[in-house]
């Protein structure tokens, strides 16, 4: 009786196992797609305040130079300019591109490890206890490695 409650607890064990393994890849299959979309949304933002900056200032610097009624328009312009460039810096999208690329670096490999796990599980006709806590802790590490991704060199973004 002792062997049929060892092999009920093992099977109970070994689903348990499977659903978080699943749940955390899961998780980390969504944070992957997440940090993808992030790093085109900045990239997009980069372009769209660093390119009208640039524009303006050469727009402005050439009407300034071309006649002296043109001055307080070209001022008005590298106004806009600098607002433009200001924002893109108070933003931080590059910044903001490197930690998403990190993320994302991060959560496929997590993925990439809880897949290899339930594989591994699928392949197994037994379930050892003590290799699936090391392989839990594992995961974990990895996504609290994904977690700390997010941040860009120590900077609170």
């Amino acid at each position: 009786m002792d062997t049929d409650d060892d092999g009920d607890r093992s099977l109970t064990l070994a689903a348990r196992f499977r659903t978080e393994v699943e749940t955390l890849r899961w998780e980390a299959a969504g944070r992957v797609r997440i940090a993808h979309r992030r790093v085109q949304l900045w990239a997009y933002i980069d372009v769209a305040l660093g390119f009208p900056a640039a524009l303006l200032a050469g727009v402005s610097g050439a009407a300034g130079l071309a006649t002296e009624n043109a001055r307080v328009p070209a001022a008005v312009l590298a106004l806009l300019a600098a607002g433009f460039a200001s924002g893109a810096g108070f933003l931080r999208s590059s910044v903001r591109i490197a930690a998403n690329k990190r993320a994302r670096h991060a959560w496929a490999a997590m993925e990439s490890e809880a897949r290899i796990l339930l594989t591994r599980q699928a392949q197994d006709g037994e379930f050892d206890s003590d290799a699936a806590e090391a392989a839990l802790r594992s995961l974990f590490a990895c996504r609290q490695a994904a977690l700390a991704a997010y941040e860009a060199d120590g900077a609170e973004i």
